[in-house]
């Protein structure tokens, strides 16, 4: 059984390290898994945390990742990048579908709140959705090619930073570098504050 309160460490582990000790715990020991928790939670943590940023609700959504990690080590397949990859991504991805739970039941909840008099315009909704998918089109437009096609597949098809790399056929720290001014470039255009 995996530990799921144990406070996040601060040690080092190489890649291949990282992925030794996950491929053990897809067989199911308990200590791979622990070594594996105690120098990849704070990290993990720290993305969540970025992303989600209510500090209660990064914890707890850090604890889902590690426990997803020991219940599905045995789907990791390191001929599609490094452990460390991996777990990040499911971070991300977690952290996101959290914000967006969060962001769909205060919504539901403020629709609630206009009382039974209130009108809901679908329509309405539509054409605002429409317009915010078409401002960010516009926006990605802005990017260079490279930039544009790495925040594309990072951000929409869900792929890591090796994985981009691969892809575009460009080393990972220049796609690291392309993504991160893309970003930058698309909270500009977008009015998005950082």
């Amino acid at each position: 059984m995996p530990p799921d309160t144990r406070p996040p460490g601060d040690g080092t582990l190489s890649g291949q390290d990282a992925d030794a000790l996950l491929q053990r715990t897809a067989r199911g020991d308990e200590r791979a898994f622990e070594r594996l928790y105690d120098v990849v939670a704070a990290p993990v943590h720290g993305l969540v945390r970025r992303i989600v940023r209510d500090p209660a609700m990064s914890e707890e959504v850090t604890q889902e990742v590690m426990i997803e990690v020991w219940r599905t080590a045995a789907r990791y397949d390191p001929r599609r990048g490094g452990a460390p990859a991996w777990i990040m991504t499911i971070a991300h991805r977690r952290a996101v579908d959290r914000v967006r739970r969060e962001q769909a039941a205060g919504e539901r909840e403020a629709a609630a709140g206009q009382g039974p008099g209130a009108s809901h315009d679908p329509v309405g909704e539509r054409v605002e959705a429409r317009l915010e998918h078409e401002r960010v089109r516009r926006c990605l437009g802005t990017l260079t090619r490279l930039q544009r096609e790495t925040v594309t597949l990072a951000y929409y098809g869900g792929h890591s930073y090796r994985e981009v790399a691969r892809l575009v056929g460009a080393p990972p720290n220049t796609v690291r570098t392309r993504m991160r001014d893309g970003i930058i470039r698309l909270r500009d255009c977008l009015g998005v504050e950082r």
